[in-house]
C-alpha cells in the first residue's frame, strides 16, 4: 500500500484539486443554474430543469426577464436601501466590536468575565424570540433628527442599522483573535508611552486585517439577507431592502424568469464584495505573518 503524504506528492495534489473542485462545483452550480434561467421564458425554464440544459445557455436566450423586472418592482430603490443599511452597519459593527472585542482581551476591569459570558449567551438565542420585543421597544423610542424631535423608529433606516451594529458573534471573533496577537507587541507600545487608543488604532488593527476581512463578510451577509425585521417595521417602500422586495414577484402571477432575473442581480453585490475581502485577506495575511 503507498502512502499518499510520503511517497506520492504528485497524487496527493492530483485528490487536493479533485476535492477543491468538487466542492467549488457545489457552489458554483445553484448560481450557473439561477442565472441560465434568468435568460429564458417560463416554458423552457420548467422544461429544462430536468436535463442538463438547465445549465447551458441555449434555446429561447433573451434579457427580456431583466426587463420585466425592473418594471415589475423598483430595483434600484431595493438595491440602494440594501447597499446603505448594510454598508453603514458593517462600518460601525466593525468598529464597536472590535473596540469590545479589545476591551476583554486587553484591558482590566471589574465585571470584565461576567459581561464577555452575557455576550456569548446570546449567540444561543434565535432572533425570532426577541423579534416582537424589539418591535415594541423600538415604535416608541425618541429620536432627533433634522426634522426635529420624534417618537418611534418605524419606518426609517435607523431602525435596521442601529440594533445591529454590536452583536455577539462579532465580539467573540475579534477576542479569540487579539488573544493570539503577540503580547510583546502591545507591552512594547505601552513601555513607549501609546495610550490604549493608539495601540489598539496603530497596533492591533492594522495586524487584523484577516479577521476584519472574515467578521465584514459575515456581518454583510446577515445584513444583506435579512428579510423578517425589516418586513416587521418598514411598510413604506422607500425603506425596504431587496429581500423584501421579493415578494412582488409572487404577487398575482408567479414569474420564475423574472425572479431569477430578480435573484441574479441581488446577488451581484454579494459576489462582489466576497471577492473585494477575498483578495484584503490573502494580501493581509502575506503582509503580516499573522494567521487568522
Amino acid at each position: 500500500m503507498f502512502q499518499l503524504d510520503k511517497d506520492n506528492p504528485t497524487l496527493r495534489l492530483i485528490v487536493r484539486y479533485m476535492v477543491l473542485t468538487l466542492i467549488a462545483l457545489i457552489f458554483v452550480t445553484p448560481i450557473l443554474f439561477m442565472m441560465m434561467s434568468s435568460l429564458k421564458p417560463d416554458q423552457q425554464l420548467l422544461a429544462d430543469t430536468s436535463s442538463i440544459k438547465a445549465f447551458l445557455p441555449i434555446g429561447d436566450i433573451s434579457f427580456d426577464n431583466y426587463k420585466a423586472a425592473f418594471e415589475r418592482a423598483p430595483i434600484g430603490m431595493f438595491m440602494l436601501n440594501s447597499l446603505l443599511v448594510t454598508g453603514v452597519t458593517v462600518v460601525l459593527g466593525l468598529l464597536v466590536c472590535s473596540m469590545a472585542g479589545f476591551s476583554f482581551v486587553f484591558l482590566n476591569w471589574r465585571g470584565k468575565s461576567i459581561a464577555f459570558s452575557i455576550i456569548l449567551a446570546t449567540l444561543i438565542v434565535p432572533f425570532e424570540t426577541i423579534a416582537i420585543p424589539m418591535l415594541l421597544m423600538v415604535s416608541k423610542l425618541p429620536w432627533l433628527g433634522l426634522d426635529g424631535f420624534s417618537w418611534g423608529w418605524l419606518n426609517s433606516y435607523r431602525v435596521q442599522i442601529i440594533p445591529f451594529i454590536a452583536d455577539g458573534l462579532t465580539i467573540f471573533l475579534f477576542a479569540q483573535y487579539f488573544k493570539d496577537l503577540p503580547k510583546e507587541l502591545i507591552e512594547a507600545s505601552r513601555i513607549e508611552g501609546c495610550s490604549w487608543w493608539q495601540v489598539y488604532w496603530r497596533v492591533v488593527m492594522p495586524l487584523s486585517g484577516p479577521i476584519i476581512a472574515t467578521a465584514a463578510i459575515l456581518k454583510f451577509l446577515a445584513m444583506y439577507n435579512q428579510y423578517l425585521w425589516p418586513i416587521m417595521v418598514t411598510q413604506q417602500e422607500q425603506y425596504r431592502p431587496v429581500l423584501v422586495g421579493l415578494q412582488y414577484f409572487f404577487q398575482l402571477n408567479t414569474a420564475w424568469g423574472e425572479i431569477m432575473a430578480y435573484l441574479t442581480i441581488i446577488t451581484v453585490p454579494v459576489l462582489a464584495f466576497y471577492l473585494a475581502l477575498q483578495r484584503a485577506f490573502i494580501a493581509s495575511i502575506a503582509s503580516t505573518g499573522v494567521k487568522g
